[in-house]
């Protein structure tokens, strides 16, 4: 079962996520969803790499005593600079803090995989070494991202996300670390949970904003509605199969986990979606009535069709 501690680790990359989804949210009401949806992309990367390696690392060491704790707490430092980052890389374009916040991360983690390492037999030493090496060597790239021209970023950006998809995958060559599917089921569904209420407070405060300015009509009121009754198909559709069935095989994981880019980011995009959507129905966007549409529709297109590629068919489920 998932921790406490692994709880309010997760209700800190809740101000991540949010952060993001305020982002995208104005930068789709301005009219720029092309470099609001690009930026959003990117910055989501971060927070969903940043969680998955933890969250891995957890289901297959499980401790919970102080070296572990201290550890978990510098990379909550970590996550809270990196939302800090989110305003700054959007507006901007400026990775700086991002990348900062990343690093004091990966502080945290590294010294739990070499802590791992003194503690694990040969093939778990080398694994949880070649683990720490890669996060390592990721962290300097990422550093040197920075000195890019603005020419070079998007495919140094590109190489660097292969580069950490790609650790894991050689790392685990040397030895599989062990891991808990029904662990690993729960803690996904946890911070799918998290992504959802998101997007909901997400609408909810678009449509509070519109009322403090005595927007009503029924447009208002069918978004709110809507909204509500989509994002709860949302989580129905995810929950309808039992996550631990699909994890069957460490290929399998791998699939499913990196997929999972796909349904978190949708999901905290539908509530920047339903915000735009709220203020284009209130007079308050750039957008046209069917561009406000697609910011909800695309991403909950997206949505379903990774869960279907995830879980399988929703609909043959009970």
């Amino acid at each position: 079962m998932a921790t406490p501690l692994e709880l309010l680790f997760d209700l800190c990359f809740v101000v991540a996520v949010a952060q993001a989804s305020t982002k995208l949210h104005h930068a789709l009401s301005e009219g720029h969803a092309g470099s609001g949806v690009a930026a959003f992309g990117c910055v989501f990367f971060a927070i969903w790499w940043a969680w998955m390696n933890v969250t891995w690392f957890a289901s297959a060491y499980d401790v919970d005593d102080v070296p572990y704790r201290l550890a978990m707490f510098v990379q909550v430092i970590g996550v809270l600079v990196l939302a800090a980052g989110v305003p700054r890389a959007f507006d901007d374009h400026d990775f700086a803090i991002v990348t900062l916040g990343y690093a004091v991360m990966r502080i945290g983690l590294v010294a739990q995989w070499l802590r791992a390492a003194r503690g694990a037999g040969p093939d778990g030493a080398r694994t949880a070494r070649a683990y720490a090496l890669g996060i390592s060597l990721c962290m300097v790239g990422w550093a040197l991202l920075l000195l890019l021209p603005d020419a070079g970023w998007a495919p140094g950006f590109a190489v660097m996300v292969l580069a950490e998809l790609a650790v894991p995958i050689l790392a685990e060559r040397r030895g599989r670390t062990p891991w808990h599917p029904h662990h690993i089921a729960e803690r996904y569904g946890l911070f799918t949970i998290i992504v959802l209420g998101e997007s909901i407070l997400s609408a909810t405060v678009a449509v509070q904003v519109a009322l403090d300015e005595h927007e009503l009509g029924a447009a208002l009121f069918a978004v709110a509605g809507g909204g509500l009754l989509i994002v709860f198909a949302m989580w129905w559709v995810y929950f309808a199969r039992p996550a631990h069935e699909v994890l069957v095989s460490s290929a399998a994981a791998f699939r499913w986990g990196y997929g999972h880019y796909f349904v978190f980011a949708s999901a905290a995009a539908v509530g920047a979606g339903l915000a735009a959507l709220v203020d284009q129905v209130s007079h308050h966007s750039e957008l046209g009535a069917l561009a406000a549409v697609a910011t909800v529709a695309v991403p909950v297109a997206v949505f379903l069709a990774a869960v279907t590629l995830l879980h399988g068919n929703p609909l043959t489920r009970k």
